[in-house]
Protein backbone atom coordinates (compact mmCIF):
# COMPACT_ATOMS: atom_id res chain seq x y z
CA UNK A 1 0.00 0.00 0.00
CA UNK A 2 1.16 3.54 -0.74
CA UNK A 3 2.14 6.02 1.94
CA UNK A 4 0.33 9.33 1.49
CA UNK A 5 1.05 12.71 3.07
CA UNK A 6 -1.87 14.86 4.20
CA UNK A 7 -1.40 18.56 5.01
CA UNK A 8 -3.69 21.00 6.79
CA UNK A 9 -2.95 24.69 7.35
CA UNK A 10 -3.85 26.63 10.49
CA UNK A 11 -3.70 30.36 11.26
CA UNK A 12 -3.33 32.07 14.61
CA UNK A 13 -2.15 35.36 16.09
CA UNK A 14 0.49 35.28 18.81
CA UNK A 15 2.67 37.85 20.52
CA UNK A 16 6.09 37.27 22.00
CA UNK A 17 9.36 38.90 23.02
CA UNK A 18 12.90 37.59 22.73
CA UNK A 19 14.75 38.47 25.90
CA UNK A 20 18.43 39.29 25.34
CA UNK A 21 18.05 39.58 21.57
CA UNK A 22 20.10 42.34 19.91
CA UNK A 23 17.37 43.59 17.58
CA UNK A 24 13.79 44.84 17.54
CA UNK A 25 12.37 41.43 18.46
CA UNK A 26 13.44 41.99 22.05
CA UNK A 27 10.31 44.17 22.23
CA UNK A 28 6.86 42.64 22.63
CA UNK A 29 5.36 42.19 19.17
CA UNK A 30 3.12 39.77 17.34
CA UNK A 31 2.79 37.66 14.22
CA UNK A 32 0.03 36.20 12.09
CA UNK A 33 1.38 32.65 12.12
CA UNK A 34 0.59 30.02 9.52
CA UNK A 35 1.21 26.44 10.60
CA UNK A 36 1.25 23.66 8.00
CA UNK A 37 0.90 20.21 9.58
CA UNK A 38 1.78 17.22 7.38
CA UNK A 39 1.14 13.66 8.50
CA UNK A 40 1.92 10.43 6.65
CA UNK A 41 0.21 7.08 6.58
CA UNK A 42 -1.64 4.58 4.44
CA UNK A 43 -5.25 5.18 3.37
CA UNK A 44 -7.76 3.00 5.24
CA UNK A 45 -8.62 -0.03 3.11
CA UNK A 46 -11.55 -1.39 5.13
CA UNK A 47 -14.60 -0.57 3.00
CA UNK A 48 -16.88 -0.81 6.03
CA UNK A 49 -14.95 1.98 7.80
CA UNK A 50 -16.60 5.39 7.42
CA UNK A 51 -13.08 6.81 6.88
CA UNK A 52 -12.43 4.38 4.00
CA UNK A 53 -9.81 5.80 1.62
CA UNK A 54 -8.53 8.41 4.10
CA UNK A 55 -5.14 8.55 5.79
CA UNK A 56 -6.80 10.64 8.50
CA UNK A 57 -9.96 12.68 8.40
CA UNK A 58 -8.99 16.36 8.02
CA UNK A 59 -11.53 17.06 10.78
CA UNK A 60 -9.73 14.70 13.16
CA UNK A 61 -6.39 16.34 12.41
CA UNK A 62 -8.01 19.74 12.92
CA UNK A 63 -9.30 18.72 16.37
CA UNK A 64 -5.81 17.69 17.48
CA UNK A 65 -4.02 20.80 16.23
CA UNK A 66 -6.71 23.20 17.41
CA UNK A 67 -6.81 21.76 20.92
CA UNK A 68 -3.03 21.44 21.33
CA UNK A 69 -1.79 24.54 19.47
CA UNK A 70 -4.27 26.99 17.96
CA UNK A 71 -6.73 27.30 20.86
CA UNK A 72 -3.85 27.71 23.31
CA UNK A 73 -1.59 30.07 21.35
CA UNK A 74 -4.11 32.19 19.45
CA UNK A 75 -4.16 35.75 20.82
CA UNK A 76 -1.73 34.81 23.58
CA UNK A 77 1.58 36.42 24.46
CA UNK A 78 4.45 33.96 24.92
CA UNK A 79 7.40 34.62 27.21
CA UNK A 80 10.35 32.54 28.36
CA UNK A 81 9.54 31.93 32.02
CA UNK A 82 13.22 32.32 32.95
CA UNK A 83 13.59 35.94 31.85
CA UNK A 84 12.85 39.33 33.41
CA UNK A 85 9.76 39.43 31.16
CA UNK A 86 8.15 37.44 33.96
CA UNK A 87 7.18 40.72 35.67
CA UNK A 88 5.52 41.97 32.49
CA UNK A 89 3.83 38.60 32.06
CA UNK A 90 2.39 38.76 35.57
CA UNK A 91 1.13 42.31 35.01
CA UNK A 92 -0.58 41.22 31.78
CA UNK A 93 -2.13 38.22 33.54
CA UNK A 94 -3.40 40.52 36.30
CA UNK A 95 -5.16 42.49 33.56
CA UNK A 96 -6.82 39.32 32.18
CA UNK A 97 -4.49 38.89 29.21
CA UNK A 98 -3.74 35.39 27.93
CA UNK A 99 -0.06 34.72 28.70
CA UNK A 100 1.88 31.51 28.09
CA UNK A 101 5.16 30.92 29.93
CA UNK A 102 7.45 28.42 28.23
CA UNK A 103 10.79 26.78 29.09
CA UNK A 104 12.47 28.16 25.96
CA UNK A 105 13.18 31.34 24.03
CA UNK A 106 9.94 31.71 22.00
CA UNK A 107 11.52 31.78 18.55
CA UNK A 108 9.83 30.08 15.59
CA UNK A 109 12.51 27.39 15.80
CA UNK A 110 11.76 26.52 19.42
CA UNK A 111 8.01 26.89 19.04
CA UNK A 112 7.95 24.41 16.16
CA UNK A 113 9.86 21.83 18.24
CA UNK A 114 7.30 22.28 21.03
CA UNK A 115 4.40 22.01 18.55
CA UNK A 116 5.82 18.82 17.02
CA UNK A 117 5.92 17.10 20.43
CA UNK A 118 2.39 18.22 21.30
CA UNK A 119 0.96 16.99 17.98
CA UNK A 120 2.90 13.68 17.91
CA UNK A 121 1.54 12.76 21.34
CA UNK A 122 -2.06 12.93 20.09
CA UNK A 123 -1.91 11.26 16.66
CA UNK A 124 -3.44 7.80 16.17
CA UNK A 125 -0.85 5.00 16.21
CA UNK A 126 -1.00 4.35 12.46
CA UNK A 127 -0.28 8.02 11.59
CA UNK A 128 3.13 9.70 11.90
CA UNK A 129 3.93 13.39 11.94
CA UNK A 130 5.92 14.01 8.78
CA UNK A 131 6.66 17.74 8.94
CA UNK A 132 5.65 21.14 10.23
CA UNK A 133 6.13 24.55 8.68
CA UNK A 134 5.65 27.58 10.92
CA UNK A 135 5.49 30.79 8.92
CA UNK A 136 6.12 33.87 11.05
CA UNK A 137 6.01 36.48 8.28
CA UNK A 138 5.39 36.45 4.54
CA UNK A 139 9.06 35.66 3.91
CA UNK A 140 10.27 33.90 7.08
CA UNK A 141 9.49 30.42 8.37
CA UNK A 142 10.89 27.44 10.27
CA UNK A 143 10.48 23.82 9.20
CA UNK A 144 10.57 20.58 11.22
CA UNK A 145 10.92 17.17 9.54
CA UNK A 146 10.64 13.84 11.35
CA UNK A 147 13.38 12.46 9.10
CA UNK A 148 15.80 15.10 10.44
CA UNK A 149 15.21 13.95 14.04
CA UNK A 150 16.64 10.46 13.52
CA UNK A 151 20.21 9.95 14.54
Amino acid sequence: MSKIRITKQFNFETGHALYGYDGKCRNVHGHSYKLNVTVIGEPITDQSDVKFGMVIDFGDLKKIVKSEIVDKFDHATVFNKNTPHIELAQELKNRDHHVILVDYQPTSENMIIDFAEKIKNHLPGHIQLHSLKLQETESSFAEWYASDQIG
